[in-house]
């Protein structure tokens, strides 16, 4: 990749992606492996670092041509530590082709889907040099972070700077199991809560002489597991809240524990904004007449992009390709179309989430090149070419 003459396709871009060891925050290269093929094809590309110190991210904003219709693809270079390495049968960040699979982290998560639409960027611009419009690159290194210094700063840079896309393309993988089984239109919201409840320490002996927190705390755990959020609609499953753990910093079987902790999570669809969700959790809180301490936050709201002709197009692409029809799903975790949403419409479409976060993360290579042709198709339609 440092000579810029040298031929790329999508499995020796992603190779080269993999081998830098960007765990967020670190870039360790990988976008600058990423200009060294876009400039020569004749994207302006922006390095546009947020933060300070160690939360300091590199991002980059890459664009080709200056009028509409603006197409923005968005994606990430970070990756999620790699775990035991000793368990890699390659290393993580050592890529690996054996069989017809590539081994590394990143390889679908989503280093792979970087890469393909790369390519297949490229690669039109070069077969339709006079379409008319722009494609853009919106690159983070945070969305496996905090996501504070990565999309959504970009984000105001491209609308202070007249960069804001009519349609945007998020690569997260959205497949389960084969290319061509989901897109994704929209994401439940997440809601995060931890509760306190005080008492006072003292021997199990002599429970006359303390208050244990734990009673109190287990009541108010049981009126959040009996609430009945929803029953889902056309878009989104059902509401679900899940208790992800109780504390007490307890080490000692005979002691009474002076406090109790414990968090939660709350997936929400399109039914619940964070005020109302949070409305419900505290009405039932303190319906067990207790005193407690809460703090709540959302992490991301519910969105939805309504089926209309962008997400019609991105699925008869898939459909070209891979023979299936797509469905248009929100299931998962969030992702960073949460910020995108606000500025255009946006769609997921990328590889597939069968190995993602694992050990030995990999992606097919002939899911690669059929992922590159989907964007192909993806761009020919949008663009009318």
């Amino acid at each position: 990749m440092k000579n810029a003459n040298i031929m790329i396709n999508t499995v020796n871009l992603t190779q080269a992606l993999i081998a830098c060891p960007s765990v967020t925050p670190d870039d360790a290269g990988a976008q600058g492996v990423l200009k060294s093929a876009l400039v020569p094809a004749g994207f302006t590309c922006h390095d546009l670092p947020f933060g300070e110190g160690s939360a300091r991210i590199q991002n980059l904003f890459a664009r080709f041509g200056s009028s509409g219709p603006h197409l923005c693809y968005a994606g990430h270079t970070d990756v999620v530590p790699p775990g035991d390495e000793a368990a890699w049968s390659h290393g993580a960040f050592n890529p690996h082709i054996e069989n017809g699979i590539l081994y590394g982290r990143g390889a679908s998560d989503m280093k792979g889907s970087v890469a393909a639409f790369t390519c297949a960027a490229i690669a039109f611009i070069k077969k339709y040099p006079a379409f008319q419009g722009s494609i853009s690159l919106l690159i983070t290194g945070d969305e496996e972070g905090l996501a504070i210094n990565g999309t959504e700063p970009v984000l105001r840079w491209m609308r202070d700077h007249n960069h804001v896309p009519d349609v945007a393309l998020v690569g997260e993988p959205t497949n389960p199991a084969t290319l061509g089984q989901e897109i994704k239109i929209g994401r439940r919201g997440s809601l995060s809560g931890t509760i306190r409840v005080s008492g006072v320490q003292g021997h199990v002996a002599y429970p006359h002489k303390a208050d244990n927190p734990l009673p109190r705390l287990i009541k108010l755990l049981d009126a959040l597991n009996a609430i009945h959020f929803d029953d889902g609609n056309d878009h989104f499953t059902p509401t679900n809240l899940e208790i992800t753990t109780i504390d007490v910093g307890n080490k000692a079987g005979n002691i009474i524990p002076s406090s109790g902790t414990a968090q939660f999570n709350i997936r929400f669809n399109s039914l619940w904004s964070p005020q109302t969700l949070s409305e419900t959790i505290i009405r039932a809180l303190d319906s067990c007449n207790t005193a407690y301490d809460l703090d709540l936050h959302c992490g991301a709201e519910s969105f939805l992009t309504i089926p209309g002709p962008w997400p019609a197009l991105v699925q008869q692409s898939v459909q070209d390709i891979t023979g299936f029809k797509p469905a248009m799903t929100t299931t998962g975790g969030t992702s960073d179309a949460r910020f995108i949403k606000d500025y255009c419409a946006v769609v997921e479409c990328g590889a597939v989430n069968a190995s993602i976060h694992q050990i030995n993360e990999n992606a097919k290579i002939s899911d690669l090149d059929d992922l590159t042709k989907i964007y192909t198709r993806v761009l020919e339609r949008f663009f009318k070419v």
